[in-house]
């Protein structure tokens, strides 16, 4: 069983606990993720099966698109609605006009300092862990991309809400984001509900409800469901090589270049593509150099 498939991740589940269900539901050993959910968020996970595991490093590139609700007046030790209240302050005169006005400064290249609460490693130990132990260190800011930050609504109150619609690169942590806002206002502030819509090609409208795959799977309509490893590859180029090169590579040779039936023309020296059979099956994720093929990961019974 090798492929994909898109699961609306319920709230109230760890990403990890998604897999160990449809591992235990599909009877399959081989089963991963791609870019974490935390528990508090819903939303699009990408689960990859058998074959699709090796593809994993792939899609944490692509970029994410979140629905992020956003408490004005209100910090948490964790950056969410599920940590300590740490600073609780009424807001008075704070406008949408104001939200919009400091958005524009979170467009583009930013840094960003991760939460304590996080998967992140410090020295061997995960950021998280030391967290629970009540201790604190100095992370340094990395650099994420934020492609757009769409206002959706504004909810007035004490404790102003308001949602956005962020494009983002990978890596961006949304609950920092929400507090940077914040101090950007003058104002304490939490990620309040997170939902991600969309993850590279994998939109939510499309994914999965965890009783639906159920169901599929009780109706014998995996085989239909289970999308190929390919959907996931389609930003990288085509390679097709003859069935003397697939022979090679399934040997962990190197196809050469009297070998490639078919090259994408915008393929320059070193870059990533996909390598397909001369039937159209995808073998591999290749290297590619003008005189050969390098196979990065090869597939088998794709």
């Amino acid at each position: 069983m090798n492929g994909i498939l898109n699961i609306n991740k319920p709230k109230g589940l760890t990403s990890f606990a998604v897999v160990s269900f449809i591992r235990r539901l599909l009877s399959i050993k081989k089963v991963g993720h791609s870019g974490t959910l935390d528990p508090s968020a819903s939303g699009v996970l990408i689960i990859c099966l058998g074959q699709a595991t090796k593809i994993v490093e792939y899609l944490l590139e692509d970029d994410k698109e979140y629905l992020a609700e956003i408490t004005l007046g209100i910090s948490t030790n964790t950056y969410d609605a599920e940590g300590e209240v740490i600073k609780r302050e009424e807001v008075k005169g704070k406008t949408q006009e104001d939200v919009e006005t400091v958005l524009k400064r979170f467009l583009g290249e930013i840094e960003q300092v991760p939460p304590m609460v996080s998967a992140l490693h410090f020295q061997g130990k995960r950021l998280y862990k030391l967290a629970r132990q009540g201790k604190e260190v100095k992370r340094p800011p990395r650099k994420v991309k934020i492609y757009s930050l769409k206002l959706i609504d504004f909810k007035a109150s004490k404790f102003p809400k308001f949602t956005l619609k962020v494009t983002c690169s990978r890596g961006t942590y949304i609950r920092a984001l929400a507090t940077d806002i914040g101090k950007a206002l003058s104002l304490p502030a939490h990620l309040s509900n997170l939902k991600r819509v969309r993850c590279g090609p994998f939109h939510l409208k499309s994914a999965l409800t965890l009783e639906k795959l159920e169901d599929i799977k009780s109706n014998n309509q995996l085989k239909e469901t289970i999308l190929p490893l390919d959907v996931a590859l389609k930003h990288l180029p085509e390679i097709k090589v003859s069935n003397q090169g697939a022979r090679k590579i399934l040997q962990g040779g190197n196809p050469r270049d009297k070998e490639m039936v078919k090259v994408s023309p915008q393929l320059k020296k070193g870059d990533k593509a996909r390598v397909y059979n001369e039937e159209g099956n995808l073998l591999a994720i290749g290297g590619f150099y003008p005189n050969l093929v390098k196979p990065l990961k090869v597939f088998t019974n794709t």
